[in-house]
């Protein structure tokens, strides 16, 4: 009956077999720890359990070489998952250079997903084999966790902000995803699937859903629209910061501070100017808290990106090269 379960799901990304790796140790030396505890147990009942012949009692002096060792012994072990574990959670949170980037927005009980290219899914999102795709996810309303098992990545979507997530999935095939985070009375509803495709199966997808346009270009035109190109202008003669090339750089604040104008910031600086003001410029931006939604946000943190395009033949090249050219002035 049990014969063709696995014992774990299947290992589907390039992240899964170190996190299983770990566990499995993590395992053995609980089961390990156990056995040597209850022997020793078994072992010191026995030998030196109450006697009726008579015998009282010896004093046992401490010994400093087992002091040292059961003191050593274990916080080497625990040392030793300690770096491994860093090392797994470095490689989780560090992103590679070219990446495929993709905005999710978790909402009670559905997940929305948009690829750059201008793709739009709901509880299910394709992705192509063996190439590094980066996440970009925020929650509408309360805080989600995206989960993938076979792949062994999760990271809590949080409300107004940003959180980032990045894997290389290895086999082609349909996977679970799962919202691991309780989130209201439909949360166990809240699941979908991850399809891996062939690359050359996944292009000829990329091609049936570009009526939508790239978020870049719809980015472009909903900057136009909220006639932000009047204070944002291509030279300094603009009453706001120039956009083209900030994305990534350092940014010099009013305050003295210098943050790097990464997604988090440029969306901060979109609902909540004045959290933020650049040297030399003052605070008379409009707040657009609640007056934009997440789509709308991730498009014009997505077109602010494309005015620092990344470096020729990247993957995200072809999804930004529509919203290169710039709005119009109203």
């Amino acid at each position: 009956m049990f014969e063709n379960l696995p014992l774990w799901p299947a290992r589907a990304s390039t992240m899964a077999g170190n996190v299983d790796l770990l566990y499995i140790f993590l395992v053995l030396l609980s089961l390990f720890t156990c056995v040597a505890i209850f022997i020793t147990i078994v072992v010191f009942v026995t030998k030196y359990r109450r006697r009726l012949d008579g015998r009282e009692a010896q004093q046992i002096e401490g010994s400093v070489l087992l002091e040292i060792a059961w003191t050593v012994v274990p916080l080497g072990i625990f040392m030793l998952i300690f770096a491994w574990g860093a090392i797994i959670y470095f490689q989780e949170r560090v992103l590679p250079r070219d990446v495929a980037e993709i905005y999710v927005v978790g909402k009670q009980w559905m997940w929305k997903l948009q690829h750059v290219e201008g793709q739009r899914e709901i509880n299910q999102l394709h992705v192509p084999a063996n190439r590094d795709i980066k996440l970009i996810m925020t929650s509408q309303d309360v805080i989600h966790s995206f989960f993938v098992p076979e792949f062994r990545i999760k990271q809590d979507v949080v409300p107004g902000r940003y959180t980032t997530l990045w894997f290389r999935a290895t086999q082609p095939g349909t996977y679970h995803l799962f919202c691991s985070q309780y989130c209201g009375t439909q949360h166990s509803g809240m699941v979908g699937q991850i399809v891996v495709m062939e690359p050359a199966q996944y292009q000829a997808w990329l091609t049936t859903g570009g009526a939508f346009g790239s978020l870049a270009a719809n980015g472009a035109s909903l900057f136009a629209q909220l006639g932000c190109p009047t204070c944002h202008q291509s030279e300094m003669q603009g009453r706001g910061p120039i956009l083209s090339e900030v994305y990534g750089n350092p940014v010099r604040l009013e305050d003295g501070q210098t943050v790097v104008a990464d997604d988090n910031y440029i969306r901060e600086s979109i609902v909540n100017p004045s959290a933020k003001i650049v040297s030399g410029f003052k605070p008379i931006m409009p707040v657009f808290q609640g007056l934009l939604n997440e789509e709308q946000l991730n498009e014009l943190v997505a077109y602010v990106k494309s005015l620092n395009p990344p470096p020729a033949g990247s993957v995200n090249s072809p999804g930004i090269a529509a919203a290169e050219t710039k709005p119009q002035q109203p």
